[in-house]
């Protein structure tokens, strides 16, 4: 597959978008990275990360189609979350191992759905401090890992920042377990989301799954599923620029 892709990649256009399925595992740099042998093409990235645990849409832009990737970042995008409640950690989600919250009580679906609703529209969120996010030019989760290994050190406050989150389903409720479909935009932390609902309730909760569904008109049923997928599908997959940019326009 590999060879394939060098010997007629200056026969065929990489300038386009790719909208790939990311499975969990991978963090999103290395898996899009895949894409540079079999395409030929050293210009390739992603339009916004997803977390390892994370799977779904992830639109991989190369060649020329780099330029677009404010762009696309800035499309809705749509969540499927699982939260578990009851528990904590430092980072929201399945990365590190849950911790019971002492005396968590079940705070019943009427509070659940009231938070959920209180927490549409346009929102002041805290990232959270272990996320990719810069300060002082250096990743949140560096410090945040330096912090607690230095019990002389604290990791920095994290500003809110304005968020947009567009709406909140609530799909399935049977404690400990709430299913959520969300749509925001850009800069949104489901986990943050999850945190933040569960500080509201009381009883904490953190991610245990997460599915992104949509990037605007890229949808997951349409993704490409790299692992076995021949060199031909994946130059298939890839979506020109002029059709992105009609997409965006």
């Amino acid at each position: 597959m590999i060879d394939l892709g060098r010997r007629y990649h200056h026969l065929v256009s990489v300038d386009g978008v790719v909208n790939l399925y990311k499975p969990v595992g991978p963090s999103s740099a290395r898996f899009v990275y895949r894409l540079r042998p079999i395409l030929g093409e050293r210009r390739i990235g992603h339009a916004g990360a997803l977390d390892p645990f994370a799977e779904g849409v992830l639109l991989a832009c190369c060649g020329r189609a780099t330029r677009l990737v404010e762009r696309l970042m800035a499309l809705e995008k749509t969540y499927d979350a699982g939260l578990i409640l009851g528990v904590t950690n430092d980072t929201f989600d399945p990365e590190q191992p849950f911790r019971p919250v002492p005396g968590a009580t079940e705070p019943g679906e009427d509070a659940v759905r009231r938070t959920v609703d209180a927490l549409v529209g346009e929102i002041d969120q805290v990232p959270p401090e272990f996320s990719a996010l810069k300060i002082d030019g250096r990743p949140a989760y560096e410090r945040a890992r330096r912090a607690r290994g230095d019990a002389a050190s604290s990791p920095s406050a994290m500003s809110p920042r304005r968020v947009r989150v567009a709406a909140i389903e609530v799909r399935r409720y049977a404690w400990p377990e709430l299913d959520l479909t969300i749509r925001c935009g850009r800069g949104t932390y489901i986990r943050a989301i999850a945190r933040d609902l569960g500080q509201a309730v009381g009883c904490g909760a953190c991610c245990k799954s997460l599915l992104r569904r949509a990037v605007g008109p890229f949808i997951a049923a349409d993704a490409l599923r790299l692992e076995g997928a021949q060199a031909e599908a994946v130059r298939s997959a890839l979506l020109p620029i002029g059709a992105v940019q009609a997409l965006l326009d």
